[in-house]
């Protein structure tokens, strides 16, 4: 699906179905977000679309969102990103799924490690990187292209959870009233279930209310 210059392919993968995302902007550069399983159906996908990943963007480090990135990396060569402070969240989700009987080389050491306001450029498309603590420590959220890839801080009727290691609910509230700045218009691609926009979210998402 095109829209403004970009073009997103959605794959629900894994247990969870977590939306994984091959972003790309009509020529054969892409980005790969959230390759949480199923590298297979993921490839297929790049395959059809004769692109050539140049990223492998965790948007954060549980296990739902990363345990294709190994086989993606293996096949295509991108480079796996994540946020400089996810790196104990990615080692503790490499332990426990090597634990489940994946190999440790399904979990390669990051790439490239981006803080607050790095850019990544995909093809013409420029993202700016946006810290957004709260479900983990390092989640990153995207933003180009009047599109925002939120991973799970932004839901549509929903927001993270915090329940787990490392979550933050405070840091959660800090980091949702930041990307709720966006334009009402402003395209949200989540990491679990359909897309929505910031207005929409403003209006009716009951997990908001007293936080914004």
């Amino acid at each position: 699906m095109f829209s403004n210059g970009m073009r997103v392919e959605k794959i629900a993968v894994g247990q969870l179905d977590v939306n994984c995302f091959v972003v790309s902007d009509g020529s054969p550069e892409a980005m790969v977000i959230d390759p949480g399983d199923e590298s297979d159906c993921i490839s297929w996908t790049i395959d059809q679309l004769s692109l050539r990943p140049r990223y492998i963007l965790f948007t954060h480090a549980h296990y739902d969102h990363v345990c294709a990135g190994g086989d993606l990396k293996a096949r295509y060569g991108a480079s796996i990103v994540m946020h400089e402070s996810e790196r104990d969240t990615y080692l503790a989700t490499k332990d426990l799924c090597i634990s489940w009987g994946y190999g440790p080389e399904d979990f390669p050491p990051p790439d490239l490690l981006v803080k607050d306001g790095d850019l990544i450029t995909v093809g013409g498309i420029m993202f700016e990187v946006l810290h957004a603590p709260g479900d983990t420590p390092g989640v990153i959220c995207l933003y180009g292209g009047k599109t925002l890839f939120s991973g799970d801080t932004l839901f549509r009727g929903a927001v993270g959870r915090t329940d787990l290691a490392g979550g933050d609910i405070g840091l959660l509230g800090n980091s949702l009233r930041r990307i709720l700045g966006f334009p009402p218009d402003t395209r949200v691609m989540c990491g679990h279930g359909e897309e929505t926009t910031i207005g929409f979210e403003l209006q009716h998402n009951p997990f908001l209310r007293g936080r914004i």
